[in-house]
């Protein structure tokens, strides 16, 4: 209320929209510190037209002081009547909490806090923490400093893993359900730059990735565009300095790397991309369209699809896509009695697309040919060379 709004409000600001938060309510504080009731009114137009065209532009303003007391009530009052509105989050899928602090309780060990973001958690579940690949098993729960038997997608949680040394364990790693995650350098990304960015962004720049509770080091390349200009939105890879382990749908923010400053965020596209090179590059952000727009089932198709002949797991399928299980049950049943996608390998429940198949064919029939050409009293190659002969997948 003494200051107004400043550089770190509306930095704050552009971040909540960069991650799409949907509600919220404004908390005008320090109303101690101003003897002028209309200097108090002039400060909360003033909050009113900076938020207009964000989600918070008919939200309550409520003037409040930490020091007095004064509209506390009034500010839970409002948070209450917020959290009414909050549509829960479903609990289906894996589990997965973004860790932002670990630390050593005497007589417990290693625990964990963060937010979940997905999934249930209870005493005694397997998990897993990512990137680094650590198994361990859940000792306990706390929500708000209550035990519990169970946690649900959203809740603030700490939880004691154990036999976990502190050391494994750092800010940003996801602590997750075994098999939910695949940590990889690369993820293909819907980006946009703020309107408010310092300067053009060009590709192969160095960025701060910001993604859950983690902060990497990372190159971004944009991949149908040199460079993009403030307020423009593209489709681009960015390559991490470290394995990152997320899902398709995760909001990112990204920082400049000197000086660090908020310019843009997005959409993690796709988790577990190629690398995209040279002319590829462009191609590769037409297929992100997809990604970006289309149905569940559509994108569970063009993962089987971008996997090449060399397949995709269902497991793995599940990874990249991301959406609801019920929904890709249903769809896979229906793309394979389709023939939209052939099960090539039940037993590993392994899946290619039948255009993919068709040309892998036409490969080996082209090679069975040239093969014959050249050695006509022949009966044929070995399985072996014939392979040998053939691009890895």
């Amino acid at each position: 209320a003494d200051e107004g709004v400043m550089p770190q409000t509306r930095e704050h600001m552009e971040i909540c929209q960069l991650l799409k938060v949907k509600k919220g309510v404004v908390a005008l504080t320090k109303i101690d510190l101003v003897d002028d009731p209309d200097w108090l009114e002039m400060v909360k137009e003033d909050v009113a037209d900076f938020l207009v065209g964000t989600f918070l532009e008919n939200a309550a303003i409520i003037p409040l002081s930490a020091a007095t007391g004064e509209g506390i009530d009034d500010f839970k009052k409002a948070l209450t009547q917020l959290i009414e509105e909050v549509e829960p989050r479903s609990p289906e899928g894996p589990f997965r909490l973004s860790v932002d602090r670990v630390f050593t309780m005497r007589g417990f060990g290693t625990v964990v806090t963060g937010t979940s973001i997905s999934g249930r958690l209870h005493i005694g579940s397997p998990v897993i923490v990512y990137p680094s690949g650590h198994k361990t098993k859940v000792r306990g729960i706390q929500v708000h400093n209550e035990e519990v038997e169970e946690v649900l997608p959203g809740q603030r949680t700490a939880i004691n893993l154990q036999s976990t040394e502190r050391a494994l364990i750092q800010r940003g790693n996801v602590v997750a359900t075994p098999g939910s995650l695949i940590p990889n350098h690369m993820v293909d990304v819907h980006l946009e730059l703020l309107a408010s960015a310092p300067r053009v962004l060009k590709s192969r720049a160095k960025i701060r990735f910001h993604t859950g509770t983690s902060e990497y080091l990372a190159t971004i390349v944009l991949l149908d565009k040199e460079e993009l200009k403030p307020g423009e939105k593209a489709f681009a890879q960015i390559r991490i300095d470290e394995p990152v382990a997320v899902l398709r749908a995760d909001r990112f923010v990204i920082r400049s790397y000197s000086p660090v400053l908020t310019i843009g965020g997005g959409s993690i596209l796709h988790p577990l991309p190629h690398k995209h090179k040279g002319h590829d590059k462009r191609n590769a952000a037409k297929k992100l369209e997809t990604l970006l727009g289309g149905d569940e089932a559509s994108i569970i198709l063009w993962h089987i699809l971008d996997a090449g002949w060399g397949g995709v797991s269902e497991q793995e399928l599940r990874i990249r896509a991301n959406v609801s299980t019920k929904v890709f049950d249903k769809s896979l049943q229906q793309f394979i009695s389709q023939k939209r996608a052939i099960l090539y390998d039940k037993e590993n429940r392994r899946l290619v697309h039948p255009e993919v198949m068709g040309k892998l064919k036409g490969m080996i029939l082209d090679s069975l040919s040239d093969y014959h050409r050249r050695f006509p009293l022949k009966t044929g190659p070995p399985k072996e060379e014939l392979a040998a002969r053939l691009p890895k997948p």
